[in-house]
């Protein structure tokens, strides 16, 4: 679970429960009748770590029912969606394993290190195809059509970013682009499925999708600082892929926006031939990482504005820290 800083004991314990009910579902839904199927969603289990977007599924649904919330006001439904979102989010996991060729995830071997691409590709799909078997069990083709669109928005958010592999002039539009896309698209959902299916209308459910959007933005931004700065013991992963597969993150941008011309071509060359070092050095000097790390922090003072509207309640308060927790993060 996502390490969220309070004193919210009535509202941790329940929020444990909910959490451990989730991580049953997954297991019962992914359940085969052959031992190799079983084996290899075994080992995907390890990848769970935050458990972010189950989180805000269940915090989004009790903070719009303000200080009168209850434990009971947690549904099945918000269940099922937790456990969905979680596994379309490590399916996303595992292919993204494949297309950085990591070897490390959740301080464990990759299932492409493992077993290789073909394999980790199918189990990715098994994770994709099992979750919205388990989503069309509510009979609620509005969800279903959330998820869908959601799930199609990753996907592209993937493909423009796999297109604008090795483009060293990419702009931070682009980049805001692909990152709403693939990363917070799904949060934000989280957030207005939650807040729905526990009564809220339209207009709310729209503004809980934006704090998670902005929840989302700020989290794939500390995950590039990390990507660069971070040591894999710490982080729980292979670190410095984005450079290695060739991808611009906002750091890089930041710091290519300040160069004159003609030391573009100078930075550009260390970051084709992959000299973590002396980028990380650079960024560091000129105050780029500083610059990324900053406009997370807007982001989420942001996204947290979006809240104010919510009666004041423990739910309310675990999603302002959550979204501290989410820049704070050093894994």
């Amino acid at each position: 679970m996502l390490e969220i800083p309070g004193e919210h004991e009535t509202l941790t314990t329940p929020l444990q429960e909910q959490l451990q009910q989730v991580q049953m579902l997954f297991q019962q839904q992914l359940a085969s009748d052959l031992d190799p199927v079983n084996a290899l969603c075994q080992h995907v289990e390890q990848y769970r770590g935050k458990m972010l977007r189950p989180t805000m599924v269940f915090l989004s649904g009790l903070a719009v029912k303000g200080a009168r919330w209850s434990d009971q006001d947690l549904l099945e439904q918000h269940r099922v969606v937790a456990a969905v979102t979680e596994m379309i989010h490590m399916a996303t996991l595992v292919h993204d394993d494949v297309l950085d060729d990591a070897s490390v995830r959740r301080r464990g071997t990759t299932v492409n290190h493992l077993h290789g691409n073909e394999m980790a590709v199918m189990l990715g799909d098994y994770l994709i195809s099992n979750a919205f078997s388990l989503c069309s069990s509510l009979d609620e083709p509005w969800i279903n059509s959330v998820l869908g669109n959601v799930t199609n928005t990753l996907c592209e958010g993937e493909l423009v970013q796999l297109h604008h592999r090795d483009d060293l002039q990419l702009d931070r539009d682009t980049y805001f682009q692909i990152i709403r896309r693939k990363t917070a698209a799904l949060i934000g959902a989280c957030c207005r499925l939650g807040s729905m299916i526990s009564g809220a209308d339209a207009v709310a459910g729209e503004r809980m999708d934006r704090f998670g959007m902005g929840l989302g933005l700020a989290f794939q931004i500390q995950d590039d600082i990390l990507d660069l700065e971070g040591s894999q013991e710490v982080v729980g992963k292979s670190i410095n892929r984005d450079l290695a597969n060739g991808m611009m993150t906002l750091p890089l941008i930041i710091h290519m926006e300040q160069l004159e011309p003609e030391d573009r071509t100078s930075f550009s060359e260390l970051i084709r031939t992959r000299d973590s070092g002396v980028l990380l050095e650079q960024l560091a000097q000129s105050g780029a990482m500083e610059a990324a790390r900053n406009h997370a922090m807007d982001l989420v003072r942001s996204a947290k504005q979006d809240l104010e509207e919510l009666e004041d309640s423990p739910a309310r308060q675990m999603l302002h820290a959550a979204a501290d927790a989410v820049i704070e993060r050093s894994f």
